[in-house]
């Protein structure tokens, strides 16, 4: 714990240097940056007619496993003795205490930034050897990026070597199996999507290899949790999961893939359903958990009662009700350490909030109105810091649920509003409320 203290400490100031260093099209391990991010570029740097059209698909054979230390000690600027003695630390196994010659700490909070320094760098030598008529570019996430241009031969026997060079200098190889240049017509796998040209069209859609771990691992917990669960609880249990895949995907040409995933879904539930209850048929089967009485068709569904007695509904969560949202690559020179992006990350993270909340017109209004904005701390309301929905008169008094009455606080702010010795700005109307 001490140490991964101390690596935290290091981390503080390492960071900002590693965002003014780093390759700008890198969106690994980085603040406000993404894998979402990641696939924009690459949507930029290959859907116009006259983009590039072979890539280089590069993997790093374990990475994190082999940087050499005394690159790492040469170039990375931080307090060389720490360094030192994390990266030379070993590891236990059985008992047994395991040397490292070469790697960064498994699992330390400041690997991801050692790995990412190491690589960048890359970017810059790949501009200064071509000019733009080769249409030479980088997209890289944490270990894991393309290489762009307009013709195979360039990738093969100028691009390739000096990546391979550069890569030797720090200790790593690509993997010779899973290293490979794809012309854009024929598609390519990154970062779990599937970029590909239709009749000169790129179209961006979830992989499926993607779809297919997706579909086991729901199949897999149906089949095995399944047996101990009810229908409330397996709901409960699967609905993140697809939430989750879903939300990762929502940014991309998603929506006949969400379609079928949801069918392949039902199936599953349906054969779960009919299993559980062997002997009822099937109309009893489809009114119990696809359209029960009083209640419109859903992929499956069940009663269940709330802890006030009363009884509602609770249904499967469906990839297809996830709204397909073009997501807006962060600036290539944004850094999230420099005052004066501060403007910008705060504006990104206003509409990204914004985004989310279109379906509760509601919540929506009042931060807009807020300019997104807590009225107690003056500091941004964002989905990861939540907000409660506060009453300015309150409702024990006679206030009304009208959004002249409501204001958004964080949960911590507004604690203090209803704790007595409250001292804070005063809470009035909303302007054009």
């Amino acid at each position: 714990m001490l140490d991964r203290a101390y690596q935290t400490l290091h981390l503080l100031g390492l960071d900002p240097v590693a965002e003014v260093t780093g390759d700008i099209n890198s969106y690994g391990f980085r603040r406000e940056r993404s894998t979402a991010d990641a696939i924009e570029r690459g949507f930029a740097v290959l859907a116009r007619k006259s983009s590039a059209q072979w890539i280089l698909e590069a993997d790093i054979e374990a990475c994190f496993d082999k940087l050499s230390h005394a690159w790492l000690l040469t170039h990375i600027p931080m307090h060389k003795p720490s360094l030192r003695q994390w990266l030379k630390a070993g590891y236990m196994e059985e008992h047994l205490l395991h040397p490292t010659s070469e790697g960064s700490p498994q699992g330390g909070p400041i690997s991801p930034v050692l790995a990412n320094m190491t690589l960048d760098g890359l970017e810059k030598l790949l501009h200064e050897h071509f000019s733009a008529r080769f249409k030479v570019h980088l997209v890289r996430y944490a270990d894991d990026f393309i290489v762009t241009a307009t013709e195979k031969a360039t990738l093969e026997e100028r691009v390739l070597p000096l990546v391979q060079e550069f890569l030797a200098e720090r200790g790593l190889r690509l993997s010779p199996t899973k290293t490979t240049i794809t012309h854009i017509d024929d598609g390519f796998d990154f970062l779990g999507q599937t970029l590909r040209k239709y009749n000169g069209k790129l179209l961006i859609k979830p992989s499926k290899q993607k779809q297919k771990a997706l579909l086991e691992k729901v199949r897999a917990i149906i089949k095995t949790e399944g047996r101990n669960l009810t229908a409330v609880g397996l709901i409960n249990r699967l609905n993140p999961i697809i939430r989750g895949w879903a939300n990762y995907h929502r940014h991309v040409v998603s929506k006949n893939v969400f379609r079928r995933i949801d069918y392949l879904i039902h199936l599953s539930l349906w054969q779960w359903a009919r299993h559980r209850h062997s002997n009822k048929s099937r109309i009893w089967v489809y009114r119990q958990y696809i359209r029960p009485p009083g209640a419109e068709k859903a992929l499956f569904q069940t009663q269940t009662t709330d802890k006030n007695g009363e009884k509602r509904l609770i249904r499967i969560y469906t990839a297809s009700q996830t709204p397909i949202r073009r997501h807006i690559k962060v600036r290539g020179a944004a850094n999230p350490y420099d005052p004066q992006w501060e403007l910008y990350f705060e504006q990104r993270q206003f509409h990204k909030t914004c985004g989310e909340l279109r379906r509760r017109p509601d919540i929506f209004t009042l931060l807009r109105l807020q300019e997104g904005r807590c009225p107690v701390c003056r500091q941004p309301i964002t989905l990861e810091t939540g907000w409660h929905d506060h009453h300015i008169r309150w409702r024990v008094f006679g206030g009304d649920d009208k959004l002249n009455n409501r204001i958004l606080l964080h949960p911590t702010c507004h604690q203090q509003v209803h704790s007595p010795g409250y001292s804070g700005p005063p809470l009035r109307p909303l302007p054009g409320v």
